[in-house]
């Protein structure tokens, strides 16, 4: 992509949108080889550091829809790196969590992904890429989203 075809945003969203879709074709493209993509691998990520988390939990974490959530687990349970059990009070209720073979992908995944964190934490420089996890982690957040909706 070069940056003379790119113009300044006026929209914070079409900003916030294009530099995802930047960002995020390079870590598909670090990641292609283990067969996973950056979606597919935050996923697995986020279900490791929350265990046996309820679908519910788990979209909150993500900031997803549970219909978005239902799409991008749907390969990772076909695959066998995800296995849906039913939660041990309410079995009316599926619990999300990591199989052997996930946790195997997951690990061969954070190989392929490690080095691109590098990369964008030195082209970047790694005070901007902290601020920056930080201000997204921000927008991101219930409290941005209350005071953002007065």
């Amino acid at each position: 992509m070069s940056e003379a075809l790119l113009t300044p945003s006026v929209c914070n969203y079409a900003a916030l949108r294009r530099a995802t879709r930047g960002i995020g074709q390079l870590y598909d493209q670090a990641l292609a080889p283990c067969g996973l993509n950056a979606a597919q691998y935050s996923l697995l990520n986020a279900i490791a550091r929350l265990k046996s988390a309820s679908q519910s939990q788990l979209a909150a974490d993500l900031v997803m829809d549970l219909s978005a959530l239902g799409h991008t687990l749907k390969p990772l349970i076909r695959d066998g790196f995800v296995a849906t059990l039913p939660d041990e009070t309410d079995p009316r209720k599926r619990r999300i969590a990591l199989t052997p073979v996930g946790t195997a992908k997951l690990k061969e995944a954070a190989k392929l992904q490690s080095p691109v964190q590098g990369r964008f934490e030195t082209v970047l420089g790694r005070e901007k890429a902290g601020a920056l996890r930080l201000l997204l982690d921000h927008l991101a957040s219930g409290s941005f989203s209350e005071k953002f909706a007065k």
